[in-house]
């Protein structure tokens, strides 16, 4: 019946009569199917307004959800849009189009954010690569800086705080930008076609943003072309223990290791598992099976790296850095349970690194790390980076500790003290001391005794060896025997030498 009463009279409901009978559900679900809604009546949960023709021309009576109530936008216009963007404030009529700069009032000093190109990081790097740069600096404020043979360098004009900004920001990984705002740095890899691969540090400073490109070699290096000792080499040799490299920051630990790596990758037919942060060098498929993780990618941590790769049957347990007492634990467990595990350390030499394993754990546990060492220890290889005669590259120069009988007694009797007196005796043990490694360099042309001066154990020494002013130290059972007791009663010669003299005697006598 409904339709056929006049329009006005259909929107509003018929009256109820109260002998009629009560519709069932079925019926007013039919109902309702077979007629739209009343339009007067508000839909449920909303407020009662008129309802909103989208074909009218005036602005709607109800804004959208989430946006502040405005006149509705034409696209059509010429004028500037009435509502900004999401996150912005509202702009005046006035203002210029989303994302048009205004004009500067006068000519700038400094380029800006606009200035720079989209590819002004590629022209960087590959000016670095060019030069042969090893790490390349952005900083807002100063000109680029290329760091060649150990100095930086800078290049072109200084860079702006927002054109840095612009450079390095949009680099950053999605799942790092929450670290780089909460903890204010953040480190990855790098990766471009044409130019290789980088590690990348950024960090937020007093003026801005600030990256550090460290430029990785596009092949794999080996011990010959890094200079190393072939003793290096040989450490791929054995199937258990614990393989360090230590030195500074910077002074390619990482290359090192990477070399021993593809030692085994080419030559072994081993299950390699690698954890680093972030992955450098990407080894191609060899002989062995190599699996690559990167902390925060592919693991949370080295310490539950190592705790899962010992369930994945792994003959090879690389450590990007041994950095932490949990995962030196790991890396200790693994060396005993047949594994061979490959770390590095920053400590200066190789004496202190047993040190610095040892002092990592509680005083009640660091008897049983030293028995630990004393049975799994294969070799420790300190190393240090120095100019080139010419200044144009850097060249190494190594400490070579291997694993040996003497060393591990001296380790589990708390003698490491006595490390340094075992490396000027045990050259038969294929010890390599880092001044005899620094005086052939100097002897070879590859560096300067100056370079070679700034970085020894034994500066003095050292000087005086490549001077010629005197002959090198014998070690303490190759040196003279002492005079016979009657020399050094009282009223004897010896006793009228100085105090010095006298000490000197005392200590040069073998085991002091």
């Amino acid at each position: 019946m409904r339709e056929h009463l006049a329009p006005e009279e259909a929107q509003r409901p018929p009256p109820r009569d109260p002998d009629a009978k009560r519709p069932s559900s079925s019926e007013l679900a039919f109902d309702l199917r077979g007629a739209p809604p009343p339009p007067a009546e508000p839909r449920a949960g909303r407020p009662s307004t008129p309802r909103f023709d989208p074909r009218g021309d005036d602005a709607p009576a109800e804004p959208r959800a989430g946006r502040p109530s405005t006149p509705r936008f034409d696209p059509r216009g010429d004028d500037a849009p009435a509502e900004p963007r999401a996150g912005r404030a509202s702009a005046p009529p006035a203002e210029p189009r989303a994302g048009a700069r205004p004009a500067a009032a006068g000519p700038r000093a400094r380029p800006s954010s606009a200035d720079v190109p989209a590819g002004a990081l590629d022209g960087l790097l590959a000016m670095a690569r060019d030069q042969g740069a090893s790490d390349l600096h952005l900083v807002a404020g100063r000109p680029p800086l290329l760091r060649v043979g150990g100095e930086l360098v800078p290049h072109g004009d200084p860079l702006d705080p927002a054109a840095v900004a612009s450079i390095l920001l949009p680099r950053v990984p999605a799942r790092l930008s929450p670290v780089l705002e909460a903890e204010g740095s953040c480190d990855f890899a790098l990766e471009l076609a044409a130019l290789g691969r980088f590690r990348v540090n950024i960090a937020r400073h007093r003026r801005g943003y600030k990256g550090c490109f460290r430029l990785i070699a596009r092949t794999i290096p080996t011990l010959a072309s890094l200079g190393l000792p072939d003793a290096i080499g040989l450490a791929a040799g054995h199937h258990q223990g614990l393989i360090v490299i230590t030195g500074p920051t910077g002074h390619g630990k990482t290359t090192t290791l990477t070399a021993i790596v593809d030692i085994l990758n080419r030559e072994t037919s081993h299950h390699i598992i690698t954890v680093e942060d972030p992955v450098e060098f990407v080894h191609a498929r060899g002989k062995a099976m190599i699996s690559q993780r990167e902390v925060g990618t592919h693991t949370r941590s080295f310490e539950n790296a190592l705790k899962a790769s010992l369930r994945e049957d792994p003959d090879v347990i690389v450590v990007g850095e041994l950095r932490d007492t949990a995962t030196v634990r790991m890396a200790l467990s693994a060396s005993e349970t047949g594994h061979l595990v490959l770390g590095t350390m920053n400590t200066p030499s190789a004496a202190k690194t047993i040190d610095r394993l040892i002092d990592l754990f509680p005083p009640g546990d660091q008897q049983q790390v030293r028995v630990t060492l004393a049975g799994g220890l294969r070799l420790i290889v300190s190393q240090r980076l120095l100019p080139s005669a010419d200044g144009k590259r850097m060249v190494a120069a190594a400490e070579v500790l291997p694993g040996s009988v003497a060393l591990w007694n001296l380790i589990r009797d708390s003698k490491t003290f006595q490390i340094p007196s075992l490396q000027q005796r045990g050259k038969s043990l294929g010890i390599i001391r880092l001044d005899d490694s620094l005086a052939e360099l100097v002897r070879a042309g590859k560096t300067t005794l100056e370079a070679a001066l700034t970085v020894a154990e034994a500066p003095d020494e050292l000087e005086a060896v490549l001077t010629g002013k005197r002959q090198p130290a014998l070690a303490p059972d190759r040196r003279p025997p002492a005079p016979p007791p009657e020399a050094s009663r009282p009223g004897a010669p010896e006793a009228g030498k100085g105090l010095f003299e006298r000490a000197g005697a005392l200590f040069g006598k073998k085991g002091g």
